[in-house]
């Protein structure tokens, strides 16, 4: 497979997933993001090929194709770091240590479903984002 974009795995039957990733969609100005569920058997096959353990990262993962990929906190600031309007405070949070970052990170990702839901099934993209979506 020949990826180009940074891809974006998430949890897809997650609503504070699909809002985040609606809004990563609406400031990708550089369109610089592609985005699949971690259930769907891309996402499945990129986990595999990277050695990704589910049971231990299940919610966001940015895969930079070529270079590396980031799990929890740095991936959402890998993320911010492309997003107009969002490159310096991205760029600032990244200085302070990634376990204490992930500290927060864990302890929202723990309480997402109870927090903000869950569906029964993943995201249906609307006809206008489908090519954001492999």
């Amino acid at each position: 497979m020949n990826l180009t974009k940074k891809i974006i795995l998430f949890d897809g039957v997650c609503n504070l997933c699909n809002s985040t990733v609606q809004f990563v969609i609406k400031h990708d100005k550089e369109d610089a993001f592609r985005f699949t569920a971690l259930q769907e058997p891309l996402g499945q096959q990129l986990l595999n090929e990277r050695q990704i353990d589910t049971e231990l990262i299940d919610s966001i993962i940015l895969i930079d194709p070529g270079v590396a990929f980031y799990t929890k906190s740095d991936a959402a600031l890998e993320i911010g770091k492309h997003l107009k309007g969002y490159r310096t405070i991205s760029k600032l949070l990244l200085l302070i240590p990634n376990t204490l970052r992930n500290i927060v990170y864990d302890f929202i990702a723990r309480n997402r479903y109870q927090w903000y839901g869950k569906r029964e099934e993943c995201m249906i993209p609307t006809d206008e984002i489908k090519q954001k979506f492999i």
